[in-house]
């Protein structure tokens, strides 16, 4: 009688960024297998990836330690089965991965298959299949709306008394409120908002500028469970342009700030709207290209970078620890030059000292936390067609599958490190607890 393979999968339960350990036994000696992930997403698109394994003497496979032959991913990857998904064959094209709602799981089904197979998955039948739960918000973390002074926003607060240590958190060009990140950063022990502050309503956004982020720093600054002088930045994009300019203003004393695949030559001055912000860009459109595929790249409309310190963040006057975070394969978003530009001006004003850069080869602009799903292009948001008055294309952001997820990976590790260093010292942190 043959014997029944077994799939396991821990913890079963676990937070986004938490490794699993994917094991499969009762298998045949020198077995081959295919390792297959399916999701589908809350737009009810379906994303899958695969690897092909051959079960040692034992046979077992173990994914943290065998290498995958081939699929979406190859070689020794635990974590090949989320960082590597992509929509499956014939689904809708310019799809990007995004959660929305966080207070429910990512569901992934982990299935094993005899033999190699790239193809029709649902035809064939599985020897043995398992379901996975992936959160983003730990327990206790609470989720609290927020509408006061006109911001619009989402803010996360850690289980316990408080006061926690916050960050506010504004993401880039794709507009609306983006709470995933947020949401894990506050399940590591920090008060984190959301901060929706590019709208979809072309006369709003025209309203929307400096003293509404402002408002938004000082709303999460006063909250009686937020530490009021523990307040970090953190901008991903465009929102990283809006970190910098917030954080070499006057009325603005962030401790820290981290930035990921920004630029300083966007810039958000006082009395200035988030509209006229990207005034740089439009007026440089025309040095958009498109790739093979006819993808459009951007990154040229911020270049080349101006010499003179009034067409760009001062980011001399700085005078707290700033993280940048950059992929050195962002075709979206001239973050490279960007960076390079900016340790220059720091060391010219000598607070370089200040300055900390993550610079990831084969990584593209879409560096998010952990196993998500790396985007090398997709639709562009409808926020920014509005912004830029043009009919829907897809945006090369950039990227190769296994350098990008190394670079999420890694950099989010270090994000960590660094907000507890500067934010922590005097708070103790709060350490999620198992799901």
């Amino acid at each position: 009688m043959n014997s029944v393979p077994v799939l396991t999968v821990k913890p079963w339960r676990a937070l986004f960024d938490e490794k699993f350990h994917v094991v499969v036994g009762n298998l045949p000696p020198t077995q081959e297998v295919t390792l297959h992930s399916l999701h589908q997403s809350e737009d009810t698109d379906y994303w899958e990836a695969f690897g092909h394994y051959v079960s040692d003497a034992q046979g077992r496979v173990t994914v943290a330690k065998d290498e995958s032959f081939g699929g979406t991913y190859e070689g020794v990857d635990p974590m090949g089965l989320l960082a590597s998904m992509r929509p499956i064959p014939g689904s809708r094209t310019g799809l990007r991965f995004r959660i929305k709602e966080v207070h429910t799981p990512m569901v992934v089904h982990i299935s094993v298959y005899r033999g190699h197979v790239s193809q029709g998955f649902r035809e064939q039948v599985a020897l043995a299949s398992f379901v996975t739960e992936r959160w983003y918000m730990a327990p206790g973390v609470r989720r609290v709306d927020i509408t006061e002074g006109g911001v619009t926003g989402t803010l996360f607060l850690p289980p316990g008394p408080g006061p926690f240590p916050g960050v506010l958190d504004m993401w880039g060009g794709g507009g609306g409120l983006v709470e995933y990140r947020a949401a894990l950063l506050a399940s590591h022990g920090f008060a984190a908002m959301a901060l929706m502050y590019l709208f979809p309503d072309a006369q709003k956004a025209a309203t929307i500028g400096f003293h509404y982020i402002e408002n938004a720093f000082r709303l999460l600054q006063d909250h009686p469970l937020v530490a009021s002088d523990k307040i970090a930045l953190l901008g991903t994009s465009f929102g990283a342009s809006v970190a910098l300019s917030l954080a070499v203003s006057e009325t603005v004393k962030p401790i820290c700030c981290v930035c990921i695949s920004g630029s300083h030559v966007l810039t958000l001055k006082a009395n200035q709207s988030i509209a006229e912000s990207f005034k740089v860009m439009k007026e440089h459109v025309h040095k958009s290209r498109m790739d093979e595929n006819n993808c459009i790249i951007w990154r040229d409309t911020l270049l080349p970078i101006p010499e003179d310190s009034d067409l760009k963040v001062d980011v001399g006057r700085i005078t707290c620890p700033l993280l940048l975070v950059v992929g050195q394969d962002d075709t979206n978003w001239a973050a490279v030059e960007s960076a390079d530009d900016m340790t220059q001006m720091m060391e010219r004003a000598g607070n370089s000292h200040l300055l900390t850069t993550l610079s990831y080869p084969g990584a593209g602009h879409l560096i998010e936390p952990p196993y998500g799903p790396h985007c090398r292009a997709s639709t562009l948001p409808h926020q920014m067609k509005l912004s830029f008055q043009l009919v829907a294309v897809v945006v090369l952001w950039g990227g190769l599958t296994k350098p990008h997820a190394v670079a999420q990976e890694d950099s989010w590790k270090k994000i960590l490190d660094f907000l507890q260093e500067h934010l922590c010292h005097s708070v103790k942190p709060h350490v999620h607890s198992r799901l």
